[in-house]
């Protein structure tokens, strides 16, 4: 730690802290709080279930930020109390109680340091994962699926809800697919940075031989669509087939053609969700996917249209972005960042925090440069 005297870490802490309350504009907060809880005291609000979802789920989002913040201002003012009764006192065992608080606060006013990083347009969504198996056979088909568990455990490990909209499981093991989405504020701000391809290397468990396998598997991270955006998919531009929902080995999840399958012709792109019993709920689930997976192509092209007109080259950062090497060495490295564990197996058990704030800060230094 570069500055050792309390009182400057307090000085430097209180400077970071205001900074971060600025950002995040906690009177719009606390303005914002007050209609939300006005709305979720009407009765009738119920009679739409999404949207008091909605509304509950982002007042309960607020009051916790917002807690946050306000705890980390009384902490500061707490601790710095402390310091001073431990000088007066000269008592030792208050002054280390003190510096234990410090580096704890200092972690937490870090972290939200970073979450003032995400300003982009869509930031502030919730997140729709999206996760195929690549190159590498059954091994791609498995290292496809530990993705889907790590990013779920992630969530678990912070608290963000999270649904799974639909996986195509593979034959042997593992899947071919899955779509899920990570319902928290920021969540896409916070793992966009995670798209692109993911590279597993180790010996494989599926080869008699015992030989060494490298296999990869894409993530793709969209924002979630609001319903502020404006996405047009006229009727003839796509094909609607519906299937038998199921699971690992064929199991049937019911027994009617439920499950929903929406090919975008113009496009090519093909969404499906079967995690809900009405064939009419997969449908609109999944053509909301289909609206947030269209959404972010023309962002996209949007960006790559400016680059151009800009003179700067289409931006390539979604390629490959990390390697998991469990044989002949275990190690996690990102290509970007240059961040690296060497843990993979907590990496993959959702210990994955370094790495998304490492690209945070990239992914805001490379658009503000």
């Amino acid at each position: 730690m570069a500055v050792t005297d309390p009182n400057d870490q307090l000085k430097e802490l209180n400077s970071a802290l205001s900074g971060v309350e600025s950002v995040l504009d906690l009177d719009a907060m606390r303005r914002e709080i007050v209609t939300l809880r006005d709305e979720a005291a009407d009765p009738g609000l119920w009679n739409d279930q999404e949207r008091a979802q909605r509304v509950t789920r982002r007042l309960s989002n607020l009051e916790t930020e917002l807690g946050r913040v306000e705890g980390l201002r009384r902490r500061l003012d707490d601790v710095a109390v402390l310091y001073e009764l431990a000088e007066t006192e000269d008592d030792a065992e208050t002054r280390e109680e003190a510096d234990r608080e410090l580096i704890a606060i200092r972690a937490e006013v870090e972290q939200l340091e970073i979450r003032t990083l995400m300003s982009g347009e869509y930031d502030a969504r919730e997140a729709l994962i999206t996760i195929n198996s690549q190159a590498g056979g059954v091994d791609a088909a498995d290292f496809a699926q530990q993705l889907q568990r790590m990013y779920l455990r992630w969530a678990e490990r912070h608290g963000y809800p999270t649904q799974v909209y639909d996986t195509s499981y593979a034959e042997e093991a593992g899947i071919k697919s899955t779509t899920f989405a990570i319902k928290a504020p920021y969540a896409y701000g916070t793992l966009r940075g995670e798209h692109g391809t993911h590279r597993m290397v180790r010996i494989s468990q599926y080869d008699n031989q015992g030989r060494r396998q490298t296999s990869f598997a894409g993530v793709d991270i969209v924002p979630v669509v609001e319903q502020t955006d404006h996405v047009d998919i006229p009727e003839d531009e796509i094909r609607v087939d519906v299937y038998r929902s199921s699971g690992p080995g064929g199991q049937g999840v019911n027994t009617t053609d439920s499950a929903v399958r929406i090919t975008h012709l113009p496009t090519g792109i093909v969404v499906s969700c079967q995690n809900e019993r009405s064939q009419l709920q997969n449908r609109a689930t999944a053509m909301s996917v289909l609206q947030a997976k269209l959404l972010e192509r023309k962002r996209q092209e949007e960006a790559e249209k400016m680059n151009e007109l800009r003179g700067e080259g289409t931006s390539s950062w979604g390629t490959q972005i990390r390697n998991y090497v469990v044989h002949p060495y275990q190690i996690v490295k990102d290509l970007r960042t240059g961040v690296e564990a060497g843990n993979p197996t907590s990496v993959l058990d959702g210990d994955i925090d370094d790495f998304i704030e490492a690209e945070i800060r990239w992914l805001r230094q490379r658009e503000t440069s």
